[in-house]
């Protein structure tokens, strides 16, 4: 599952001029690669029973809500980023800076690591869902570090600005922080979003296959626990 999104780092990260080529030579192929990478992840989910918890409709409901609430968050990215979410090329829209962007910059990835997650617990693979924050968390880190550098050399002070006030992964609750955040994005992009934000119609449809591997993957969860 998924997708490119406009990457920002953490506050206290440095965006460089000059990344090492190796590791962007590596998100670039990572990011190419990125909906096939996780298939070891869902081969192992719905396959291995080494490990699995008891059966337990609390440990099952508690993993659809994190995957319910990855998705959320996807469609909520989605909304805002419109088509270039789905793109494999190295098109460069303008700098979206709404909605969970205004929280953090990588929200399409965060998303993505909780539908996953989600899937773990459902399996009743507790021990799993550390594993694949760690895994799928190192996979979009170096394709973060990638397209960074893509925005900084594209967008310059532009982009370097909105890294410094957003964080990459983790939002900050300062609710002052925050709405002052939240103020210069929406002056500096409120045109340029207006243009690209989907509707909900076209986010739904554009979500469509991420819909379909979710509701395959629960239907495989479900048959193998009949057997």
């Amino acid at each position: 599952m998924r997708d490119q999104e406009w990457t920002r780092v953490t506050t206290s990260s440095r965006i460089s001029d000059h990344p090492s080529p190796d590791s962007t030579k590596l998100g670039e192929w990572l990011f190419r690669h990125r909906t096939a990478l996780p298939l070891p992840i869902a081969a192992v989910i719905l396959g291995l029973r080494v490990g699995q918890a008891p059966p337990s409709t609390l440990l099952i409901t508690a993993g659809v809500a994190v995957t319910a609430a990855g998705e959320l968050i996807r469609l909520w990215g989605v909304r805002h980023i419109g088509a270039i979410s789905r793109t494999r090329s190295h098109r460069l829209g303008p700098l979206v800076a709404t909605g969970p962007f205004t929280l953090i910059r990588n929200p399409l990835y965060v998303g993505n690591i909780l539908i996953w997650v989600g899937f773990a617990l459902s399996a009743r693979l507790v021990w799993l869902a550390p594993l694949i924050v760690l895994l799928l968390g190192a996979e979009y880190h170096a394709i973060v570090r990638w397209e960074e550098s893509l925005l900084v050399s594209r967008l310059g002070d532009t982009y370097r600005d909105y890294a410094a006030r957003v964080p990459r992964w983790l939002p900050t609750f300062n609710r002052r922080d925050r709405s002052a955040r939240k103020a210069q994005d929406l002056s500096a992009t409120s045109a340029s979003s207006a243009v690209q934000s989907f509707s909900w119609t076209d986010t739904l449809f554009s979500e469509r296959g991420t819909f379909v591997a979710m509701a395959v993957g629960y239907l495989l969860l479900w048959t193998r626990a009949r057997f």
